[in-house]
């Protein structure tokens, strides 16, 4: 039995879904609301590469290091972007939320809180981890802004940490959140989740 189990977490919004191959076509078509892969500080697979880095992401699984899902839609049937346990360091009960897109139309609604909820509850309250982390590109304002909503802390930048699509240097945010601050963290993120209080 490995630290992370493949599992699909429910809530009212969002149904979280391991990946499979035959998620190729959805996940393509979600990216297609926006061109998400035009998008030069995000890393959305363009259509054409979209079963090939399926096919990649589940090798990563079949290593352990990387648990992908897809994000459904409980609203209408439909996939509308991806998240990700990556970087999983069993020995240490440590992981990282990322590679997550959503498609334009459910950008800003409760979709991303409601799906950092439920993965936050399974990795501190089911495989109890003792920090996962969130990291983003330097230049990803929305993506930087929507962590510091969840109420993760930035642990710091890793100034040209990767190559981008174009071969610019990428600087990368790191923020964590550890499992003492997860009670209050859960708390917001329940609370922005009530009717009228916006996601």
């Amino acid at each position: 039995m490995t630290f992370v189990e493949p599992v699909v977490l429910t809530g009212n919004h969002v149904s979280l879904e391991p990946l499979t191959v035959e998620h190729s076509a959805a996940l393509k078509a979600a990216a297609a609301d926006g061109e998400l892969w035009n998008l030069w500080f995000a890393s959305v697979p363009r259509p054409e590469e979209a079963e090939a880095n399926t096919v990649y992401r589940l090798g990563l699984r079949e290593q352990g290091s990387m648990m992908p899902f897809v994000v459904r839609s409980l609203k209408t049937g439909a996939v509308v972007g991806a998240t990700t346990y990556m970087n999983i360091a069993a020995e240490h009960r440590r992981l990282e939320i990322g590679s997550t897109w959503y498609a334009q139309s459910v950008q800003r609604t409760a979709v991303n809180t409601e799906a950092k909820l439920l993965l936050l509850t399974h990795a501190f309250e089911t495989l109890n981890c003792i920090a996962v982390e969130l990291r983003t590109h330097s230049m990803n304002r929305p993506s930087r802004a929507a962590i510091e909503r969840l109420g993760a802390k930035l642990d710091g930048v890793l100034r040209a940490h990767m190559s981008g699509r174009n071969g610019e240097l990428r600087d990368t945010c790191v923020y964590s959140i550890t499992a003492p601050e997860w009670a209050t963290v859960k708390a917001g993120l329940v609370h922005r989740l009530q009717p009228g209080t916006g996601a």
